[in-house]
């Protein structure tokens, strides 16, 4: 009779383990299924956040525009996160350095290019992680520099894909732009 009752406590053991290993499985969100053109869309995001930085349409409107109501812009140095810009007239305010207007931004003249671009399905829509090459530094057309790279949010909206946060992992000893120093580098 014992022998019964321990196989049937071990039973009971197994079952309640297979039970909630089963609910914490059914609690997890379900990854999003991204489409090939969900994967294009975001690509193109990201082209026309380089085309918005890199000629500050739109006295920086259209930057703000390829973010989410809720989405947010930072810089990160040495792991420490700098100033979150968030809302249509800050994001605005980033693209043009936090200057009044685009002719005044201090990075003008460099291009921006992005590479390596790793984007991964989320429950929430998709991350991404991309770096960025700055072409064109200290007006020499020829210089060039790896500046960090981008870790991204991006959630799929009524106006499509847009960034719901993009954190800017600036390369060790790299200056944030828009914190007003003339850096080596850009955003």
């Amino acid at each position: 009779m014992p022998k019964n009752r321990s196989f049937a406590a071990v039973t009971a053991l197994a079952l309640c383990f297979a039970v909630t290993a089963a609910a914490q499985e059914r609690s997890k969100p379900a990854l999003t299924t991204l489409t090939t053109q969900d994967y294009i869309d975001i690509q193109q995001l990201i082209a026309r956040y380089a085309v918005a930085i890199d000629e500050c349409t739109n006295n920086g409107y259209d930057y703000a525009a390829l973010y989410a109501d809720d989405g947010w812009f930072s810089a990160s140095r040495d792991g420490k996160p700098g100033r979150k810009w968030q809302g249509r007239e800050n994001l605005a305010a980033a693209a043009r350095g936090n200057m009044k207007t685009c002719d005044e931004v201090p990075w003008k003249g460099i291009k921006h290019m992005y590479v390596n671009h790793v984007i991964t399905a989320t429950a929430e829509g998709a991350t991404g992680r991309i770096d960025l090459i700055a072409i064109g530094l200290d007006g020499d057309p020829h210089k060039v520099e790896h500046q960090g790279h981008y870790e991204d949010v991006y959630v799929k909206t009524s106006k499509g894909w847009l960034f719901k946060s993009r954190l800017h992992v600036l390369s060790p000893g790299q200056a944030e732009v828009s914190s007003g120093q003339k850096p080596g580098g850009q955003r």
